[in-house]
């Protein structure tokens, strides 16, 4: 534990920064499982909805700090791939 009064203001900080990116990586994961499924169902309007979504999603982490911004391009990138896979066989 700190015994300077910087560094007790600091962890105080840190655990308010840490628990904002935690939301915004827990609401990522949220609609990325929804595009995930909407895919697996089959249900290509729905997985354009998501993928949308998501991407909006993942670009305001990039925004925040949250995420890197090579990580968002391949998670936009692995999403299309996969919805066009997914329209290319029906």
């Amino acid at each position: 534990m700190a015994n300077i009064k910087s560094a007790k203001k600091r962890i105080s900080v840190i655990e308010t920064k840490t628990a904002a990116n935690k939301r915004v990586n827990n609401r990522l994961k949220e609609t990325e499982k929804a595009f995930d499924k909407a895919i697996a169902e089959n249900n290509l309007e729905l997985a354009e909805e998501k993928r949308a979504l998501t991407e909006k999603k993942i670009m305001q982490a990039v925004a925040k700090g949250v995420v890197k911004k090579n990580t968002a391009s391949r998670k936009v990138s692995r999403m299309q791939i996969a919805l066009n896979k997914a329209k290319a066989s029906k």
